[in-house]
């Protein structure tokens, strides 16, 4: 009884592991004809390069955290003390943001010089895939 517990809490750990695993896709719209590299995803999603609209997630969920951290090595306490520096300075203000995945997509879709990041699993023919995060 006791081994059939620990198998089960075993593969439901395991489960659980593979859901937080997913893989972020960074998006741009369908008809997009640039192809910015990952430091300019970076630059862009902290507000230094203005040649794509960075669409940004508003809640930290893990496809949040997994984009930041790969894209820009900055977590989220880092995140939010790189805005306020710019905030308080005048020097900038944090990209607009939408509820979750869908609205990145829609929001992407909708304008030609758009770009965000999904769970892979969200990502629909409306945008083209620059790259995914592991």
């Amino acid at each position: 009884m006791k081994q059939s517990i620990r198998i089960l809490l075993t593969a439901a750990s395991l489960g659980f592991a593979a859901l937080a695993q997913a893989e972020v896709a960074v998006i741009v719209n369908a008809g997009a004809s640039a192809a910015p590299s990952q430091s300019d995803v970076a630059n862009i999603f902290l507000g230094k390069n203005k040649s794509l609209k960075g669409v940004d997630q508003k809640d930290w969920s893990p496809t949040k955290e997994k984009f930041y951290t790969a894209v820009t090595n900055k977590n989220e306490a880092q995140l939010k003390s790189y805005w306020s520096g710019l905030v308080f300075t005048g020097k900038g203000q944090p990209l607009p943001s939408v509820a979750g995945d869908a609205d990145v997509v829609a929001k992407v879709a909708a304008e030609a010089d758009a770009i965000g990041y999904v769970d892979k699993a969200a990502v629909t023919d409306k945008v083209k895939v620059l790259f995914t995060l592991p």
